[in-house]
């Protein structure tokens, strides 16, 4: 305060104490922190190079508390015209967030805020909304509701595709690309697909990446096939910008769920829920 005004009275009569109690405060904190704040031989006092330190920490200070209330607002349901929905990276850049400004026609006033957890299994947290995720369905921390039916399916560049079987080539010769995260546990790879198939594994590796947004891009690249998943891979097959391979499909009897926060249940979370099931049942 004595900083942004200029003065100890300025400061006193803003803060509606006496300016010796100002003074007093002033002297106490100089001495805490063992360097002088205040530089005052000049008219008005400045500040010194330790004070306009602690101004500014003081400053930025203020306004991540200004920006942590925000936030606990938000998670404590202040706002009833937003909501957080909780997926992977994948699904979130793939199949959400295409198809959210039809989301924002409906409630031109709503706000979805996306998070992408690090795990490829979104968990019902505290401030989550809904959580789409990739199973069975077989959760019991809120309502669920399925949304589709996961097709597993190799998927590449039609040229890469085309120029593999004109050489005689199947998926054993096919360079693949890999997803490995931290937790992919319950997402199909390679070695289960091939598995399913009855066939075995091909021996060479190919190029690993730790999330589906890096593997799609190495696709797309023609560097290799990579396991489509209709949440990642179905609107870049339908847009020609990849193709399936042929007869590559197999069902492993997931699929993709919704599922809704009891905690955090509200109007705008329930209409969300019922566009996702319309979106999908339009796309069917």
């Amino acid at each position: 305060m004595v900083a942004r005004l200029g003065s100890m009275r300025e400061a006193a009569s803003r803060l509606n104490v006496t300016q010796p109690a100002v003074t007093q405060a002033l002297k106490a904190l100089e001495d805490h922190v063992g360097a002088p704040l205040l530089d005052r031989s000049t008219r008005p006092a400045g500040l010194t190079e330790a004070g306009r330190q602690l101004a500014r920490a003081t400053h930025d200070g203020i306004d991540l508390i200004a920006t942590t209330i925000e936030d606990i607002r938000f998670q404590a349901g202040v706002s009833d015209q937003a909501l957080t929905v909780a997926c992977t990276l994948g699904m979130a850049t793939y199949w959400l967030m295409p198809r959210l400004p039809d989301f924002y026609a409906e409630q031109p006033g709503a706000i979805v805020n996306v998070q992408a957890p690090p795990t490829d299994l979104p968990a019902i947290l505290p401030g989550i909304d809904i959580a789409l995720r990739y199973g069975s369905g077989n959760w019991s921390d809120g309502e669920t509701v399925k949304l589709f039916e996961e097709i597993v399916c190799p998927v590449g560049r039609p040229a890469l595709i085309e120029r593999i079987l004109a050489q005689g080539g199947g998926l054993d010769t096919a360079p693949l690309i890999h997803v490995r995260g931290p937790a992919d546990g319950h997402w199909a790879g390679w070695r289960e697909y091939f598995k399913a198939c009855g066939r075995s594994r091909p021996a060479g590796r190919g190029e690993t990446f730790d999330n589906y947004v890096q593997a799609v891009q190495a696709t797309l690249d023609g560097r290799g096939l990579m396991l489509g998943w209709r949440s990642i891979t179905a609107t870049l097959v339908s847009e020609g910008n990849l193709a399936p391979w042929p007869d590559g499909e197999i069902d492993i009897g997931t699929g993709y769920f919704a599922t809704l926060s009891p905690r955090r249940s509200s109007a705008l979370a329930e209409t969300f829920l019922a566009w996702l099931a319309r979106t999908v049942e339009a796309e069917r």
